[in-house]
């Protein structure tokens, strides 16, 4: 199994979402709490200023920056906003469309001090119009297929309009909100600190490990505890360098146990046949289970994680 690849794929998708917007303060308000709807599978929180003061971390988000988030930067930016001063906090949430779909939408969720009467002229002199649901008045981004909604004069919604619609549902009482989501609200207290920061439903936390695992994921041995995972939260640090920090809740010490075995035995392959800063990249990560939970962590220096940035492995995770 390529288990470099294999740590990429949690690591890039959360650095490539949160590469867009700016963000001083890791935890979320309520009313932003409650503009993300109740199913939720993954959300992610950045604080981009501190990233900004990171090398490496303003690096990786020039690599990573997937075209469509770049196309909402683009318009946030026509649209009046500064992102690098008036977004404080930045969140996107993966989540499914009813209880029982399989199909996953994306919101954003900006927080920050906004002139929003600076961005309604602008709107006005582009000839935007907004379109109402109940008193939300909505409004189209340019040519991006996006849209946005302010529900305070400290809070965005941003997305597809019918993303938008489901969470402006959920802010206004209509649908269920996050609020109401005990296990992700549990693990929330355990990151919601953090600079960089995510958590994952059960479903979500299958899927990811299914990703992490590779070929070994599908042996007889994750089989038989792939549905003992409970739920996951991880977090990453810019500061002093670079340290990312997942831990997974399997509600017992056999499942952590065995998942943390598949995983070790992983990425000791792949010492055999990287290149020299994936081996070092490999040699910073470890892996332990206690108390039915699995954590992994990872931690190098910017100088250090840009080289990997430069390897073969990576750029093929990021074209």
């Amino acid at each position: 199994m390529d288990s470099l690849k294999a740590f990429f794929r949690v690591l890039i998708p959360v650095v490539a979402l949160a590469a867009a917007v700016s963000a001083p303060a890791a935890q979320l308000s309520t009313d932003a709490r409650t503009s993300i709807p109740h199913d939720v599978q993954q959300l992610v929180v950045v604080d981009y200023r501190t990233m900004q003061n990171s090398t490496a971390a303003m690096d990786l988000k020039e690599r990573v920056m997937p075209p469509d988030l770049k196309q909402f930067d683009e318009a946030l930016r026509k649209s009046g906003l500064n992102d690098n001063h008036d977004v404080e906090q930045l969140a996107f949430a993966l989540f499914r469309t009813s209880n029982s779909s399989e199909i996953l939408d994306t919101v954003g969720v900006a927080q920050g001090q906004f002139d929003i009467q600076e961005m309604l002229a602008t709107f006005r002199k582009q000839k935007v119009k907004a379109t109402l649901l109940r008193t939300n008045r909505i409004y189209p981004m340019s040519k991006t297929g996006m849209v946005l909604c302010f529900v305070d004069p400290s809070t965005m919604v941003f997305g597809s309009k019918g993303a938008v619609e489901k969470a402006l549902d959920a802010r206004d009482g209509v649908a269920p909100s996050l609020l109401t989501n005990g296990p992700m609200m549990d693990a929330m207290k355990s990151v919601d600190w953090e600079p960089l920061w995510s958590i994952l439903d059960q479903k979500g936390t299958q899927t990811m490990m299914r990703q992490v695992l590779g070929e070994a994921g599908s042996v007889t041995d994750f089989e038989s505890v792939r549905k003992r995972l409970v739920a996951s939260w991880y977090a990453m640090d810019f500061q002093h360098g670079v340290k990312f920090n997942l831990t997974i809740s399997t509600g017992d010490s056999f499942a952590a146990a065995t998942i943390s075995s598949l995983l070790t035995a992983a990425l000791m392959v792949r010492k055999m046949s990287g290149s020299e800063p994936e081996k070092r990249a490999l040699a910073a990560t470890s892996i332990g289970s206690d108390s039915g939970k699995l954590t992994i962590h990872f931690s190098t220096s910017d100088q250090e994680f840009t080289s990997l940035l430069q390897s073969p492995l990576f750029q093929s995770m990021v074209r």
